[in-house]
Parts: structure tokens; sequence; C-alpha cells
């Protein structure tokens, strides 16, 4: 997977995208990059990267979300600071973007200037296992959607199909030919398939490009 200074995360609801970037922000900074996480889901209020705040603070790793972000107050509002994404050139950021066209409608405000620079990876997050996206054309579907939506367009795509505590390296290995299918219908490469980190050792030889992740805990457990 190329290293980008931009780096977003977009798909349909509950596709991962929020621990994906959270994982992908932990190994980034291990492996001596400088990296802030940006959270621009202004549709979800549940799954957000304030869930992971102290874990990330901890680590170094500066996290941009809105003020309202895991209190009772749902607003659609983005804070001033996100404007880093296509001012602050130094070091990288994870955006995570979100769910279907109505998440992406955020972003639009950042894609001219961030197709200016073309340095960043525009990323598909799917999950075969989620409603509406269990085959290759549903999910090319909402792709289209987000791109019309956010007016950028995806570069690739993350392996993100699991059933969360209860997935099983059988179901990884299932997922495989659905994303290689989506891969193909869409044009888009395959980046990367995530494995939560206990199957890594089930699966490593099995699957090409894993990425081994921790789940992020949630505010609703």
């Amino acid at each position: 997977m190329r290293t980008r200074r931009v780096t977003l995360l977009a798909g349909h609801y509950g596709s991962g995208k929020t621990n994906i970037a959270v994982n992908l922000a932990f190994a980034r900074k291990k492996e001596g990059f400088e990296v802030t996480v940006a959270d621009l889901d202004i549709v979800n209020p549940y799954y957000r990267m304030k869930d992971s705040e102290e874990a990330l603070k901890e680590a170094g790793i500066p996290l941009i979300s809105s003020a309202f972000a895991n209190s009772n107050v749902d607003l659609p509002a983005l804070p001033q600071e996100l404007y880093r994404i296509i001012d602050d050139k130094n070091g990288q950021m994870i955006v995570d973007i979100g769910g279907d066209d109505r998440g992406a409608y955020a972003l639009g405000r950042f894609a001219g200037a961030l197709k200016k620079e073309n340095d960043y990876e525009m990323i598909l997050v799917i999950n075969g296992y989620r409603p509406l996206t269990g085959d290759e054309k549903e999910t090319a579907q909402i792709m289209k959607e987000i791109e019309d939506a956010g007016h950028l367009p995806f570069t690739g795509i993350i392996n993100n199909s699991n059933l969360g505590n209860e997935t099983t390296a059988e179901d990884i290995l299932a997922s495989v030919r659905y994303a290689e299918k989506t891969s193909r219908e869409t044009g888009l490469p395959l980046l990367l398939t995530t494995v939560r980190a206990d199957l890594l050792p089930q699966l490593t030889g099995k699957i090409d490009n894993l990425f081994g992740m921790t789940l992020q805990k949630s505010r609703l457990w």
C-alpha cells in the first residue's frame, strides 16, 4: 500500500472505516511517520475516533474531531482545524469519511485542493458481510455514489469483510473472492485485507497483504 500524505477512508455504513483509520495511524506511527487522524464523519455520532482518543494521545497521534463527538448533541459541524487536511503539509493525515454518499458530501470542500496536490490515497473500505454490499455490483454502485458526492475518485480497496468478534479465519478466506471480484468490477487495486490480530497466525501465507488489527472499543458497548 502506497504511503501518501493524505489517506482517506470511505465506504458503506458499518464497513469499518473508523477502526481501520485508527489502526493505520498506529502502524504508521510505529514506522516512524508523524501522523494525525481526522474524523470527517458528520453522519454517525456513535462509531467515532473519539472512542480511541486516549490511546491515540498516548501514542503521540493528534486527533481532529467535532466538538460534539460522543456527546448527546449531534450537529453536522466540522471544526476549522480540519483544514489542516489541505493546509498542513508536514507529516501524514489519515481521514475517516462518513458513510455512503451522505457522509462524503463533507469531502467536497477539500477535493479540489487534494486533486491539485495529488498526494492522496482515496480508499474504498468494503465488507461483504454487510447489507447492500453483498456482491461486487452493489459495492460498485455505492462506490460511484460516494465519488459523485465527494468529487474525488477512489484509488484502491481495503477488504474489511468481517462479522466483528464472531469472525473466523474461514470467514476472512471466504471474503477474498468477493474482494477480488469487486476489484475487477471497479478497476481498483486490492491493497489490503484486514484481519483481527488474534486470527493473523491462522491466515499468514494464505492471503496476500494481510493487515492485523485490534478492534476499537465503542461507547455503545
